[in-house]
């Protein structure tokens, strides 16, 4: 059996095993990573051998750190991505390639639609109704979305959101609060079946569903790197940020946001950015927490956008789609009953 598994920001790891008796029997680690001393890689090898093919992607990598001598140093690689090639070689991981993706970007909606969308195309997805699919986001009126487990009352200014016309609401999904206006962010979600980050940690799953966006980032000339847990930044600073959520049905939901042009002064007049996430983030003015896409690129949001489709398409073999009335009649009903509700809002308060 064979797996690869390329490390985003990082290098090849190869993986070639047989199987025994529901056990790996022979194993041969590879690639263009760095490794010393030379002995780690047998070691490597004779850490895998004799491993259940069950084992979890934790199990494997424990095994693998466990077995490193002491002076070992792993360069574009860890114990992690060694275990998603392995995954990837017994047919419990899959690529990009192994699915029919689907590219959506449809007309501005309603902040609270876009929420409800975001639940009913994973709840699809993982039903196998729907395609793994992109959505590009499109915006005509300003929003704040708070992360499934903020409170309501720390994270925004209502009284200042309110003298802005902006409109809060909540998100399925965990992370931090996102200011929005009309051509100031690019906003897309990922509907990824499970498989595709079936063995992974969180972390690596961060990476590995935002390096399309790296890459169509980096042909535009951004100096664009993941930086974990959650961020795209570049040295001049934050670009933006990705959140998650994994529905029942082993769907995967997960969305970035990254500023095009943003109004710093209105979003610090309207979320409460404390300054501990301030100091954390290594800035003196949360107005200048986010490094705008326009200023780094000269290029228009437009522009991005078709760079990050072209990107997406050449890579993954996506089709163009578009939303189904079912579909957004379903985003409607939940809205009505959850995304607009005092109660979702304030369900921390």
């Amino acid at each position: 059996m064979h797996g690869e598994y390329k490390v985003p920001g990082g290098k090849l790891v190869v993986v070639d095993l047989g199987v025994a008796e529901g056990r790996i029997a022979r194993f041969r680690l590879a690639g263009d990573f760095f490794l010393e001393p030379d002995e780690a890689l047998e070691a490597i090898d004779r850490a895998v051998v004799g491993l259940p093919l069950e084992a979890s992607a934790a199990d494997i990598a424990a095994a693998v750190r466990a077995a490193l001598p002491p002076d070992a140093v792993l360069l574009g690689f860890t114990p992690e991505s060694v275990a998603t090639a392995v995954r990837r070689a017994i047919g419990r991981a899959a690529d990009w390639r192994d699915f029919d993706w689907e590219l959506l970007h449809p007309p501005a909606v309603r902040p609270a639609v876009h929420l409800a969308l975001d639940q009913v195309l994973t709840e699809e997805v993982g039903a196998g109704r729907r395609k793994p699919t992109l959505r590009i986001w499109e915006w005509d009126e300003p929003a704040v979305v708070i992360g499934s487990f903020q409170s309501l009352k720390n994270e925004v200014d209502l009284e200042n959101a309110a003298r802005y016309g902006v409109d809060v609401v909540r998100r399925i999904s965990g992370g931090g609060a996102m200011f929005m206006e009309a051509g100031s962010v690019v906003t897309y979600s990922l509907y990824a079946p499970g498989d595709l980050v079936r063995g992974m940690s969180f972390a690596e799953s961060y990476a590995y569903l935002d390096d399309w966006v790296l890459q169509a980032l980096r042909s535009l000339g951004i100096d664009a790197t993941y930086q974990p847990l959650n961020d795209i930044s570049s040295p001049a600073g934050k670009i933006g940020g990705a959140a998650q959520k994994r529905l029942g049905a082993g769907a995967v939901l997960h969305h970035v946001t990254m500023s095009y042009d943003m109004d710093g002064e209105k979003m610090v007049q309207v979320l409460r950015i404390g300054r501990e996430k301030m100091s954390d983030k290594g800035t003196v003015s949360a107005a200048k927490r986010v490094d705008p896409l326009r200023k780094q690129s000269g290029l228009s949001r437009a522009a991005i956008i078709e760079r990050m489709e072209e990107t997406f398409v050449r890579l993954t073999g996506a089709a163009r789609g578009d939303l189904t009335e079912a579909e957004l009649a379903a985003a409607e009903r939940l809205v009505e009953t959850k995304f607009s509700t005092r109660e979702w809002l304030e369900r921390v308060p």
